[in-house]
């Protein structure tokens, strides 16, 4: 992987949740590039195992429930077992889920019957969508945050643009992001005396697997919702995954982020700072 710069991460060992995905996996190999030793945690284990034959010898997959504090222990266990103890967390599991997305952006007297309304969204639905983005990241920062107490260590969390502007259709996202916005800022000063520093990426709109159906159609052209979007982008397209790295390994380096800690860092193309005038 070509890295937009280079940092020296020699003697970090990285824990990574949902590291199969599309995102995270690249953090993943990014961290790998620098020199950390990373752990691919990923409920779906083929998924992590593809990336950690991709990395290499300093690559381990291991099938972990980031919902699932047992399952998050036994993962340290295996990390401590291959590399040392962790100073390094990158909480990446997140994402939405439909039953917690409406049909209509907005309430109007003649939405049709069949229509999903805001009504109509499942409590099964937003309890996965928080507990997929808020809880995994609670538990996986409580089992492995306690490896950085005597020696520091370094948690970046995934936030998104919908924790500063909820996005419509999809409330339980949009919320949930805020909540790991607020989260970092209050991991951050919990953990400043140990020398823990806590910091999220808000990314903007990139195409992934989760988001595609909602920004193309089966034919490939763009939704309506793209076309929005893409107005509201200044620099009017969306962002491509490897313009995250820089934010990335900024904050992954103490010499170039050391005294950076509560922050949210938008990657957007200019999306969070455009009033729509």
């Amino acid at each position: 992987m070509k890295l937009p710069f280079h940092v020296d991460l020699s003697g970090k060992v990285a824990v990574l949740t949902g590291a199969g995905g599309v995102l995270i996996s690249q953090f993943a190999k990014a961290l790998a590039e620098s020199g950390a030793k990373v752990a691919l945690l990923d409920i779906n284990l083929p998924a992590a195992e593809a990336v950690a034959a991709e990395i290499g010898e300093n690559a381990l997959a291991i099938e972990t429930n980031a919902l699932d504090k047992a399952s998050l222990t036994a993962a340290r266990e295996k990390v401590h077992a291959a590399f040392g103890k962790v100073n390094l967390l990158v909480n990446g599991a997140g994402g939405n889920n439909p039953k917690a997305t409406t049909d209509n952006e907005y309430m109007t007297p003649d939405i049709p019957e069949e229509t999903k309304t805001f009504f109509k969204l499942e409590e099964s639905g937003i309890r996965f969508v928080f507990d997929l983005n808020i809880t995994s990241a609670f538990l996986t920062t409580q089992v492995f945050a306690e490896d950085m107490l005597d020696t520091g260590g370094n948690i970046i969390n995934l936030s998104s643009m919908n924790a500063f502007t909820p996005l419509t259709k999809i409330p339980a996202y949009s919320a949930a992001k805020a909540g790991i916005s607020n989260f970092t800022e209050w991991l951050a000063v919990h953990f400043a005396p140990v020398g823990i520093r806590c910091n999220a990426i808000a990314p903007g709109f990139f195409v992934g697997n989760q988001n595609r159906g909602l920004l193309f159609n089966p034919d490939g052209s763009p939704t309506a919702r793209t076309g929005k979007i893409l107005a509201g982008t200044p620099m009017n397209r969306f962002g491509e995954v490897d313009e995250l790295i820089g934010t990335l390994l900024f904050l992954a380096d103490e010499g170039a982020s050391g005294f950076i800690t509560g922050v949210v860092i938008p990657v957007d193309g200019g999306y969070h700072a455009y009033s729509g005038v």
